[in-house]
């Protein structure tokens, strides 16, 4: 909910003990352009993106209640998204808080692409943008669930590609 939260949650993880930690939208967000959106015109991301002359986007590919599931195209729109522009898609573009729970999967899906698209044309146009996505202790639910169900897929291994959509897909298909 808060930047004091964030970080001591990645200090409680050890992340703080491997790695600099940058919380993206700790000061606050940015606007960057959609093109041709239907349900978004920009994409609020956190300030610090500007920060970032390349981006590598690593996903636990499972499950995902509202998208169906959550790989590279989810964790670069939800991921890199300010705290408002979560609730933006979400909501489909209605809602400036909350997590949009009338908001059909249809249009979810929709925004969600909308706001990838936005961040990948960011790092011209996919140029500067890599995505990876990690097939293990796969479960029907996101990692964002309290509980989630206990992983029941077989682990399958790592995928890559520059393309979100074509890596994604790989790993439905598999």
């Amino acid at each position: 909910a808060n930047t004091a939260l964030h970080m001591q949650i990645a200090e409680d993880r050890g992340y703080t003990a491997i790695a600099d930690v940058d919380i993206m939208d700790a000061d606050g967000g940015m606007e960057i352009p959609v093109t041709g959106g239907t349900h978004l015109t920009t994409d609020l991301v956190g300030s610090h993106l500007q920060n970032y002359d390349f981006c590598m986007v690593l996903s636990h590919f499972k499950g995902h209640a509202m998208g169906g599931f959550g790989g590279a195209l989810k964790n670069t729109s939800i991921g890199i998204a300010s705290s408002t522009g979560k609730s933006l898609i979400h909501s489909g573009g209605t809602e400036t808080t909350g997590i949009g729970l009338s908001t059909s999967a249809i249009v979810f899906t929709e925004t969600m692409a909308e706001a990838a698209s936005a961040v990948y044309d960011y790092f011209d146009n996919g140029e500067k943008i890599i995505f990876i996505n990690v097939m293990n202790n796969i479960s029907v639910d996101c990692d964002c669930v309290a509980n989630p169900s206990t992983p029941d897929m077989h682990d399958v291994g790592i995928f890559a590609s520059n393309d979100p959509v074509a890596l994604d897909q790989a790993c439905v298909d598999f």
